[in-house]
């Protein structure tokens, strides 16, 4: 086994569900979905398509038709003056990771130097540490709960020896967002240095703040096709399909054939059955996606107060995303944020997921630091959860 994938360390958010096992008295909030099932129609497409026996494979980069679909859908969700996207920078992949997975595996040779902005979803500084590449963070500093991004510091880690900056924005688990302004200002910044850019934007329309097209800024809003950018996205968050592995890249023209092979040796393609589905969602998001982020934005606002007004909690209102990421103060009291995680799962039946799962250890700025997914089909359980955390505190 390489000593890369020996050294990967366990997810810590699945230790903190393994603690809560066979309980069915614990309030989960730690996985990143909603407890809202996939919507009957898109279920019902994928039925569909396998009724009809469409069970074989299918072009390395997806469906046509979807790739002009999804070409579509984020062409319709640009700002005014952004370059039109056409299928052909689009792949069609097996889940939002897949898309990740494969951008990695395309740009990054053992030894290579990758930047990463933290706190950020585990998976994307473990992918390229796979790779061999050598991963360096620069972390999102907290302002009153408020996590906020160093311009100047990320723009001194990212020279021209930095093959690779991975940005999540909005933020896995923080809910911070990218001004259009820092894009531009890192997008020219990475042109000088020679780097590339991958950019996570699967949370792009889980936005609270009012935009003209309603979702966060993207890096495909100011840059142009053949810009060293990839961004990747997923059916997963804004479509309640987690469970159906299916995404896509948005990449140069130029890349696009290269990535074609890659994803042959990877996976071969996507079930049809899966990009049938995902062609309806795409073609009626309107069904969808408002509604979902209209509750997301009412959950989020049920429970940042609630957390706000808790002794010993200090949290910001997240501006996207799905997840309130707070601090209890009395650090000293509670330590290790992965075992202040487990023992709230066991003492108070309280499952968030722990700071320290989101930074490459060691890492102090994530101690004391929880998180917690507010995508709840039923709002009240918020409400149940934080009260079981005050009472928890109290004790």
């Amino acid at each position: 086994m390489r000593q890369a994938v020996l050294n990967l360390e366990e997810s810590m958010i699945r230790q903190v569900a393994n603690a809560g096992m066979g309980r069915s008295d614990v309030l989960k909030f730690w996985f990143g979905e909603s407890d809202e099932v996939t919507p009957a129609f898109i279920r019902e497409a994928a039925a569909a398509s396998l009724q009809q026996g469409e069970t074989f494979y299918t072009h390395n980069l997806g469906l046509p038709e979807l790739r002009e679909a999804i070409a579509r859908y984020s062409t319709g969700l640009r700002s005014e003056g952004a370059a039109p996207i056409g299928a052909e920078r689009i792949a069609v992949t097996s889940g939002g990771v897949n898309a990740l997975m494969l951008a990695v595996q395309a740009l990054v040779d053992a030894g290579d130097e990758v930047v990463a902005v933290t706190p950020v979803w585990p998976n994307l500084t473990a992918q390229p540490a796979i790779m061999g590449a050598v991963v360096r963070c620069v972390s999102l500093r907290p302002v009153a709960g408020q996590w906020q991004l160093d311009m100047e510091e990320l723009l001194a880690a990212v020279t021209p020896k930095t093959r690779l900056l991975i940005i999540n924005a909005p933020n896995n688990p923080t809910g911070w967002t990218l001004t259009r302004d820092e894009q531009q200002v890192i997008l020219a910044h990475c042109r000088r240095t020679g780097t590339w850019i991958l950019a996570d934007e699967v949370y792009e329309r889980l936005y609270f703040e009012a935009t003209p097209n309603g979702c966060a800024p993207s890096f495909l809003d100011v840059a142009s096709p053949e810009d060293r950018l990839i961004v990747a996205h997923s059916f997963s968050k804004s479509f309640l399909m987690t469970g159906w592995r299916l995404g896509w890249l948005v990449m140069p023209p130029s890349a696009t054939p290269h990535m074609g092979k890659l994803v042959e040796f990877n996976t071969s393609c996507a079930p049809v059955f899966v990009q049938r589905a995902g062609l309806v969602a795409i073609e009626r998001t309107a069904d969808v996606t408002p509604r979902l982020v209209s509750h997301l934005k009412t959950c989020r606002d049920t429970l940042i107060p609630l957390l706000q007004a808790v002794p010993g909690v200090q949290v910001a209102t997240p501006r996207g995303g799905m997840y309130a990421f707070f601090r209890l103060e009395d650090q000293e009291r509670f330590g290790d944020s992965l075992e202040t995680a487990k023992r709230l799962v066991v003492e108070a039946g309280l499952g968030l997921a722990p700071g320290n799962a989101f930074m490459v250890h060691p890492a102090p700025e994530a101690e004391g630091w929880l998180r917690w997914c507010f995508a709840s089909q039923d709002v009240a359980r918020l409400g149940q959860g934080v009260e079981r955390l005050r009472r928890w505190l109290a004790l």
